[in-house]
């Protein structure tokens, strides 16, 4: 075989790589196209958690000439990300599908279908029940001498990055069923590790949310909930210990801190 012929496979992965780039990107467009028709709509349906706790006639406003321009085609721009997100997600699976065994076809179709509605479903949080009370605190500042006038920018920046935040944070019951998956935690190190986990929760509540105790509960008590959603998905698709794969005693393989967990 001569050392141009060694040079196919790659060159082939990296074709097929471009091409379903393209498609994505082309699907991207076309989300981008349809959204950007709706424009104002989509950004009113964006900044309406924030209107409602508004006082009456205030509004928000653009500082620059462009930045209403710019600011509604972010807004297409995101939308059309979300309108081509099953296009990605089936690309991306097709890129991926021929280099993993047939036992691990089977997962990832649903870790992608789980993926997307976790995200979803943390995003849809964070709009629904953190927004009003996160931006009612802030708008608590404004007296008669100072006068909130949020601008367009600076909403879609903070709105986009609080609900990527939520949408991330909700990941957590599949990134640790993963992790038990290839042996990494297990069920009893999840258990015994729970009041550790809150801290943090608290913690990384209080950095991503508004700074006021009210939204920081309702950051962390989700992430508590999803924490104990972890590990039953970890005792249902986590590595099993080798005695226990055998048909022996896996309880006797493991540490006494874990023994006492696995019994809480």
């Amino acid at each position: 075989m001569t050392h141009e012929d060694d040079k196919m496979p790659f060159l082939s992965h990296m074709e097929e790589l471009r091409d379903r780039l393209i498609r994505s990107f082309v699907a991207v467009g076309i989300g981008f196209s349809i959204a950007y028709g709706f424009k104002e709509k989509l950004f009113e349906i964006l900044i309406r958690p924030l209107v409602s706790v508004m006082g009456k006639g205030d509004t928000l406003i653009f500082t620059s000439l462009p930045e209403a321009f710019f600011t509604y085609l972010k807004v297409a721009f995101l939308t059309g990300i979300m309108v081509a997100s099953p296009v990605i997600l089936y690309q991306f699976w097709m890129f991926v599908a021929p280099g993993l065994y047939q036992k691990e076809k089977k997962f990832l179709l649903p870790i992608v279908f789980l993926s997307t509605l976790f995200f979803v479903g943390g995003s849809l949080f964070g709009y629904f029940i953190v927004f009003p009370y996160g931006f009612k605190f802030f708008l608590g500042f404004a007296n008669e001498n100072i006068q909130a006038l949020p601008s367009m920018k600076e909403y879609l920046s903070f709105a986009s990055k609080l609900l990527i935040a939520f949408g991330v944070v909700f990941e957590l019951p599949l990134v640790l069923t993963a992790l038990a998956r290839m042996g990494v935690v297990s069920v009893g190190f999840l258990k015994q590790n729970r009041k550790y986990a809150l801290l943090i929760f608290f913690i990384g509540a209080a950095i991503i949310t508004p700074p006021d105790v009210v939204t920081q509960i309702m950051m962390a008590l989700p992430l508590m909930l999803l924490y104990e959603i972890s590990i039953i998905g970890a005792r249902l698709f986590g590595k099993k210990p080798p005695a226990e794969a055998d048909g022996g005693d896996a309880f006797e393989t493991m540490t006494e801190p874990e023994k006492k967990a696995e019994n809480e």
